[in-house]
Parts: C-alpha cells; structure tokens; sequence
C-alpha cells in the first residue's frame, strides 16, 4: 500500500500529539471509524476530493459525521480541512492506525471479502496472518461487493490472494485443514 509523504507527516503528527495527551489509542479507535467511513462511501470520498465544494462543508460534514469524535480528531479534521487536503484523509487515518499498531508492536492485517464473513472464519483468518506476520495481528476486515468471491489477506508485504473462489464455503474449504 503507497501512501502518500502528506498522509504520513499528518499521521505522525497527530499520533505525536496524541502520545503527548495519552490519548493515542482513543484516537486509533477513532481513525479506524474515519477509515471504515471513508473507504465504505464513494460519495463521501468524492465530497472530500472535491474542489467546488467549500472548505467550511467539509469541516461542517465530517464534524457531524464524527460528532463523537475527541478534540484531536477534530482538531486534525480542521488542519486537514485549512490545508486543502480532505482527499487524503483515509489515507491518513490508515497511516495512523499503522504507526500506532508498530508503536505496540503489532502489525495489521487486511481481511477484503465480498460479504461479511462468519466469526470462525475471522478466527482461521487471523491466525493464518498471525502465522504470515510472525508477531501480534490486529484484523481489519473489509467489504469490497467487486469481489466475485473468496478474499484478499494483506499482512505488511505479504498478500494472499484467493478471489479465485467463487463462494465463501470455498474459503471455509481452504482454511479448514490450516
């Protein structure tokens, strides 16, 4: 996954922050919202990129998208807002779960799946990234409807890619003797 030099200067920024305030992993909870709502809503994604829609209505929107939000989450929304760079938040928000995973030495592993798979599924998932990392996983799962059926597993630079199979009782089939 590439991400952009801008997206990794503001997630250490605010992960330093964050750090500072003892905050950094109500704020980690809180990216991986920002990052399940961003990566999950193409209109939102185009809202955010969009250069006719003023800086104001996207600090207006995402404050009420994430009114739970804590004050340097918010705080973040408007330095990224003033500085024109709204279209990187999911990109930033990756990043920050990503350095605050390495600060406790644990790495994320990215679970893309068509549909929404069965908890004992999850379990075998995990345990396969587990296996690929060497070290303790965090699963983050993601819906990609594109995906005719099976999933993609990225753990650091490692990928298994298994959208070969055409059902989910297929990737139960694959995991179950592993």
């Amino acid at each position: 996954m590439k991400l952009s030099r801008a997206a990794s200067r503001y997630a250490k920024a605010i992960l330093d922050l964050a750090i500072e305030k003892k905050e950094a992993a109500a704020v980690n909870d809180e990216m991986k919202s920002v990052l399940t709502t961003v990566h999950g809503n193409k209109e939102l994604q185009d809202f955010l990129k969009s250069p006719v829609v003023k800086s104001d209505q996207k600090r207006g929107a995402l404050r009420q998208i994430f009114s739970k939000a804590g004050g340097i989450t918010m705080g973040a929304f408007d330095l990224i807002v003033d500085n024109q760079r709204a279209d990187i938040l999911g990109d930033i928000a990756t990043k920050y779960i990503l350095l605050f995973e390495e600060m406790n030495k644990r790495e994320v592993a990215t679970v893309t799946t068509a549909v929404e798979i069965t908890p004992e599924l999850e379990a075998k998932v995990l345990a396969k990234a587990k296996e690929l990392a060497g070290t303790e996983v965090t699963l983050e799962k993601k819906i990609d409807p594109s995906i005719v059926g099976g999933f993609i597993l990225r753990v650091g630079d490692k990928e298994i890619n298994a959208s070969v199979h055409s059902t989910l009782g297929e990737l139960r089939r694959e995991f179950a003797g592993k």
